[in-house]
Order: structure tokens, then sequence, then C-alpha cells
């Protein structure tokens, strides 16, 4: 019997073991590849370092093409803030009301949000390129920023962990002591979303960094790209050669440091985060 449970406790210590391989593969692999020249890139062993090359690549990355990396670096660092924190914001206005409000068709505005979340982004890059060209948006920043602000997952979660985890008798208890519903809001119910609003800001942001389709779709000025689409002009130009020479080790450097950011704000926020991903697990 002891064998039975201690083989049945092994099983899912081996499929984590497994999946934790498999997710961390493609990044130890980018982690070597940096490190090493164009030739080595595809001459060496794939996922074992061979001469180190770091430093030069990295040289290389920050003054190509008068340093446009740090340009596109710059660019997807103001559309992931601006886009993160514009979209937590309406994501907690929109989640409140959702739990906490009482008004005409709630119901079934919240059905349609729960809808929204299974359309994918992708299909609303085209009819969104349409209404940011009759409002003459496209090629500018906005054209990215503002169809980041909506964010249906975000406002289902603020309102998952809104309705559970601010009570209604503390709002009432606001409202009797005669502050309005705008400083209910932001001095009550604020407060104890933090969590939540954290999650949401994190996701946001990595979605928004990570964001390919879209500002493909919308930008055509390469001092306007974020690193997505910068990396992926010098992955086309290497790839076609354009006449000059193929700097594959350069991009694969570019995207290690592009991920850079991604792990320190996920190390920074793990704290909030971590409790935010409980939402309405447990009452």
């Amino acid at each position: 019997m002891n064998g039975k449970s201690e083989r049945a406790g092994i099983v899912p210590h081996v499929v984590m073991g497994v999946m934790a391989i498999y997710f961390l593969l493609p990044f130890w692999w980018l982690l070597v590849a940096a490190t090493k020249d164009n030739d080595g890139l595809f001459l060496s062993a794939p996922l074992w370092f061979s001469d180190f090359h770091l430093v030069d690549n990295l040289k290389t990355v920050f003054s190509q093409e008068n340093g446009i990396y740090l340009v596109w670096l710059r660019n997807s660092a103001l559309y992931a803030v601006v886009s993160g924190v514009g979209a937590t914001a309406v994501s907690a206005l929109a989640g409140y009301a959702f739990a906490k409000l009482r008004f005409p068709g709630r119901t079934k505005l919240f059905a349609l949000l729960l809808g929204l979340i299974m359309v994918p982004a992708t299909a609303l890059v085209l009819p969104t390129y349409l209404l940011m060209s009759k409002a003459g948006l496209v090629d500018s920043i906005w054209a990215v920023i503002l169809p980041s602000l909506l964010n249906p997952f975000g406002v289902y979660l603020l309102r998952v962990y809104t309705h559970e985890s601010v009570p209604d008798e503390m709002l009432e208890a606001a409202r009797i002591d005669g502050a309005g519903e705008l400083r209910v809001f932001t001095s009550v119910a604020l407060p104890a979303m933090r969590p939540a609003l954290v999650t949401v800001l994190l996701f946001s942001m990595v979605a928004s960094w990570n964001n390919f389709f879209l500002p493909l779709v919308m930008l055509s000025d390469d001092h306007l790209f974020p690193l997505t689409v910068g990396l992926r002009t010098w992955y086309m130009s290497a790839t076609l050669g354009n006449g000059g020479e193929a700097l594959f080790n350069v991009i694969v450097t570019g995207a290690l440091v592009a991920i850079v950011p991604l792990i320190a704000a996920f190390l920074l926020l793990q704290r909030y985060w971590r409790g935010g991903l409980t939402i309405g697990a447990v009452k």
C-alpha cells in the first residue's frame, strides 16, 4: 500500500519536472545562443556554450543602425506602461461596477464581457485598424495604446475579486458616513483590491510588451516600432540578405535583452501577483 502511494506521489513530480524542462529549454537555448558569434550559432552545439561573445553581441545590438534598438526598447516600455496602467484603471472601474453596483442590463453586459474573453485578439485587429484609420490615428502611438486599454479578462478578474474580497457592509458604512461613490471606490474598495490590481497590471504589461500583430498592422515608421516588430525587421533583413551581413547572433541577443524587463517585473511584483492568482479560490 505504501509503495503504491509513493509511486502515486512520484508521478506528479515527474510530470512537473518534464513541464519545467519543456518551458525552460527555449530560454536556455536563447541564453546560450546569445553568447555565440554568427558562425558559432550554426556550427557549435546548440544547447551548450562555445566561445563567449556576449559582450561583443551586446555592443553590436546597441550600436546597430545608430542605436535604433534603444528606440524600440523605449517604445516597448512606453506602450507597456501606459497600456498596462490604463487597462488596469479601466478594469478596476468596470470590475467594481459589475460587482457592487446595481444598474439596468448588468447581467447581460457581464455575459457579453465573458463572450469577449473568448474572441482572439488577432480577430479584432482589422476592424480596429479601420476604426483607427477613420480617426486618423494610424502610424501613431495611440494606434497601439488605445486598443490595449480594453482588457475583458482583467475586468472579469477584478469583478470576481471585488465580489469576494470587498464586504458590502464596509461600503455601506462609508456611504452612511457621507462618502460619495467615487470616495467609496478610491478610499475603501481600491486599497482592498490591490493584489488583484497588481496581477492585472502585470498581465496587461506583459501582453502589451509581447504584442506583435497589432503594432505590425498599425505602424510603418520604424522609430515607432516596439521590440517585437523591430526584431522582426532585423530578422527579415538577415534572412533576405539585402546586401549586408546576416547577423543572426545580434537578433538572438536582442531577443534575450527584450525579456530581461519582463523577468525583472515578475520578480519585483511576485509577492502581489501570486496572491492575485488565487482570486476566488478560497471563500
